[in-house]
């Protein structure tokens, strides 16, 4: 291809000045040679140079000039150049039989000077030069030792000699040529591929490993892309998807069997990618989405990656069932930095997974109300006093047989100066947020000790740990401190748990409730039945009480409540747990309950949450302990 192109710019040239010196040589012999001579066989000749001429001057659309096109053009090169060596050196010896001295001098000066002309011309094309040079230098140069007179002999050689010179500078000009396009096509072939190779990396860059899905830097590589489009552009909206129960699979099969669900996640969320759908994998079970389209649209995608998601799964022997949440947010209307927009999203997330799993959640009005909401009580749980504005209320625990009161649970309540008064669960919610939990529930914990001095010396008191209070090993130790520090006995002291406790870290949670019921302590697990006990699970853990949920107390009045309320009190006195039956609200409940053979309720119906001094203060007929 480079001969090809480099030869187009001169063969043109070469037959143009082949074809007007024949036309020259023939004009000065016109009177000297007869017309088939000077006009008739040149005008062949040159005829043939001209077409040759216009062959390579037509212009040549790109897809045609290949390699076998430019290799056919050379081929047809060297063979014209042989046939038009013979038919002109032949025809210039002719024209030598004819005229003066001038005449072949002119004859020899078309042969010499046309020989030079070509190889120059030639030059990337070195085996027509050769075959030029060899056809017409070497008929002449014989035409001239055995025809001529003496001095033509010397002019011929003279000619042949600067011909070799000149060939041989062609052959190092050709050589340098070669391994100049080696070296051109070398470095052309090392830029594909490095090429190549940088856009593997770049794929490889915002791709992810595992499941084959964009990764987060192309998410949010994208996301800001589409965020500095002119604000009349047609909206989009962006996605936060996280898979549930996928922990529990990680945790029971092993990481590399969630990877494996991982790998099957990525598969079938690839196909639901387009032009207007990027789903990509942000970290662990967490994927993005973006969709451009209306807030409609996005929800009918979310829907669609549930839907993929909560199919089984096959890993090995094991099948394997996860479900996904999704929380969803419209530009420009949830916000216009990607930071904004993710917040919202992950915050509709929150909502999703908190209360109605399984579904994609769309970010709107009432869950902004309630984000500003949020901020106001991080704002105001931040700058809180805490020893003073948290305090404690007690709930008692009446034993079904006495009515008497057996123990109380200590209950959170904070009083905001700003915000007034503050449920419990939203103060642990968002004090776990704001990453300070760990200091409410030593403040709490401090105020139940301060109280116990003044309660009966048999009577016990619960004290309520949420998971991350269980997971923390500095939680636990300043528990343990605390403890040691009074003079309370430990023994009074009744640690509840819930379910969920178990489930992040088993491992984490059985040493920290070993401690603390090594003081002396116990341990109840709370609201049992609403989570996910197992019969192994209770034998394994450390546990005195179980606390069955509020929930079973509707079911009293229903036979096969009844009977399933019944077989957890067998379970629990096979194990030689107690237990307490939360919420009851009516006689017929207790009664019930009593039946069940369930010694001891707490609820609304036997005594509401208050102050010690009123609890002190109700009329009961003893206090035993349970």
């Amino acid at each position: 291809m480079a001969q090809f192109g480099h030869l187009r710019r001169q063969v043109p040239a070469m037959y143009f000045m082949v074809a007007v010196s024949a036309a020259t040589l023939a004009y000065t012999h016109r009177i000297v040679a007869p017309p088939w001579l000077y006009l008739y066989l040149p005008t062949v000749l040159i005829g043939l140079s001209l077409v040759r001429l216009a062959q390579w001057l037509v212009p040549l659309p790109a897809h045609q000039v290949g390699e076998a096109f430019a290799s056919s053009m050379l081929r047809r090169t060297e063979l014209f150049s042989a046939v038009l060596s013979i038919g002109f050196v032949g025809w210039a010896l002719m024209l030598d039989r004819f005229g003066g001295p001038y005449e072949h001098g002119h004859v020899a000066v078309f042969i010499g000077i046309t020989v030079m002309g070509c190889i120059l011309c030639l030059t990337h094309l070195p085996r027509a030069a050769h075959t030029v040079f060899v056809v017409v230098l070497g008929t002449f140069l014989a035409y001239c030792i055995v025809l001529g007179t003496e001095v033509l002999a010397a002019m011929a050689i003279n000619i042949v000699i600067v011909g070799l010179i000149s060939l041989k500078v062609l052959r190092n000009y050709f050589a340098s040529f070669l391994a100049l396009e080696e070296s051109r096509r070398a470095l052309e072939t090392e830029r594909i591929a490095a090429q190549r190779l940088s856009e593997e990396n770049a794929r490889l860059a915002h791709s992810d490993s595992l499941t084959g899905l964009p990764n987060r830097r192309y998410f949010f590589a994208r996301l800001d892309a589409m965020l500095a489009r002119d604000r009349s552009a047609a909206p989009f909206c962006i996605g936060v998807i996280d898979l549930d129960r996928f922990k529990p699979v990680n945790d029971t099969l092993g990481h590399a069997q969630g990877d494996r669900l991982l790998q099957a996640m990525g598969d079938r969320l690839r196909p639901l990618c387009n032009a207007d759908v990027t789903i990509a994998r942000l970290g662990g079970d967490e994927f993005g989405l973006i969709v451009e389209g209306t807030m409609d649209a996005a929800a009918r995608v979310g829907q669609q990656i549930c839907d993929a998601i909560q199919r089984p799964v096959q890993l090995g022997d094991t099948v394997v069932s996860v479900g996904s949440s999704g929380g969803l947010a419209a530009w420009p209307d949830a916000g216009h930095t990607a930071h904004d927009l993710f917040d919202r999203a992950d915050f509709a997330l929150y909502h999703a997974k908190k209360n109605h799993r399984g579904t994609c959640v769309r970010f709107s009005g009432v869950l902004e109300r309630m984000i500003r909401s949020e901020q106001a009580l991080e704002a105001a749980l931040q700058a809180a006093e805490l020893e003073r504005e948290l305090d404690i209320a007690f709930q008692p625990i009446i034993s079904t047989r006495t009515m008497e009161i057996s123990g109380l649970e200590a209950l959170a309540r904070w009083s905001s100066p700003t915000l007034g008064p503050v449920p419990a669960e939203m103060l642990f919610t968002t004090a776990e947020r704001l990453g300070i939990a760990r200091s409410v529930t030593l403040a709490l914990f401090g105020k139940v000790l301060a109280q116990i001095p003044r309660m009966p010396p048999a009577m016990r008191v619960s004290f309520n740990l949420s998971p991350a209070d269980v997971a923390d090993v500095e939680t636990v130790h300043g528990l343990l401190t605390m403890i040691a520090a009074t003079a309370t006995r430990a023994d009074r002291l009744v640690f509840e748990i819930t379910e969920t406790s178990l489930i992040h870290d088993p491992e984490i949670a059985r040493g920290a409730l070993e401690q603390l019921r090594a003081t002396g302590a116990r341990i109840a697990l709370d609201d049992f039945g609403t989570g996910y006990s197992s019969l192994s699970t209770l034998h394994q853990l450390p546990l005195d009480v179980l606390k069955i949920d509020r929930s079973f107390a509707a079911r009293l009045d229903d036979p096969v409540g009844r009977r399933l309320v019944g077989a957890i009190r067998t379970l629990a006195r096979t194990l030689s747990l107690s237990c307490v039956f939360e919420g009851i609200e009516t006689e017929i409940q207790l009664m019930e309950a009593t039946l069940a053979g369930y010694d001891y309720a707490q609820g609304y119906l036997l005594a509401k949450p208050d102050s010690l001094d009123a609890i002190l203060a109700m009329d009961f007929p003893g206090r035993a302990a349970a």
